[in-house]
């Protein structure tokens, strides 16, 4: 009955770490849209917004030191338990990153934007998709989709890239679009952060599972 009771708990861990992963994909569409409307009142809501994601992660990290105190975990569920608070702390950064694109737009203050947007939107289409795919890969314990999904992180900095050399091509051939540009790249930096965060979750459900430390 006790490990029935644990496992109930840990169940419950994972709806509200899914719940707070929805939060943050909200976070970075709605950012990301904002941009290509220049709505800076949209903006100003998104970055309001980030405060709840902030509680939510210390609530879930707080029901995670509630089991390490009643349940004393071991061995594999120690590791669940410990990953459950790295996958948040990821996860909270990620909404970081999106309040930051928000933020952007707000600096933008309805200046028209330097081009349409084309792989911006692409990239935070990607690194939502590896979000959602990383939570479900945690859950399910699968590290042969973890490892699949980090490889995605390099679809987001191949594109990241081609972003920025036209960005640099703009600037180059006329001095006054620098400061669009830059506001740009600083889009596509946050982007690319949040790819980053979700290949460390990956590297996490690796070694949650098997105890063996992946990446560089």
């Amino acid at each position: 009955m006790a490990r029935e009771h644990f496992q109930s708990l840990l169940r419950g861990l994972e709806h509200e770490l899914v719940g707070m992963g929805e939060m943050v994909i909200a976070a970075i569409e709605h950012s990301v849209a904002a941009l290509k409307n220049v709505d800076k009142a949209e903006a100003e809501r998104i970055i309001a917004a980030d405060a709840a994601i902030n509680r939510k992660r210390w609530e879930i990290e707080n029901q995670c030191v509630q089991l390490f105190a009643t349940q004393q975990p071991v061995a594999g569920d120690l590791r669940e338990i410990v990953s459950f608070m790295d996958l948040i702390t990821n996860l909270e950064r990620m909404g970081d990153h999106a309040k930051g694109i928000a933020k952007i737009v707000v600096m933008h203050d309805q200046t028209p934007l330097l081009k349409p947007l084309i792989d911006i939107p692409r990239m935070a289409d990607k690194c939502c998709e590896m979000i959602r795919r990383s939570l479900s890969a945690f859950i399910s314990q699968d590290v042969a989709a973890a490892q699949a999904i980090s490889e995605m992180d390099n679809e987001v900095d191949a594109l990241y890239e081609q972003v920025f050399r036209e960005l640099l091509t703009y600037m180059m051939e006329d001095p006054k679009t620098i400061t669009r540009a830059v506001y740009l790249i600083w889009v596509c930096h946050n982007l690319e952060r949040i790819a980053d965060r979700v290949t460390n979750i990956c590297e996490r459900i690796i070694f949650m599972v098997t105890g063996e430390i992946s990446g560089n």
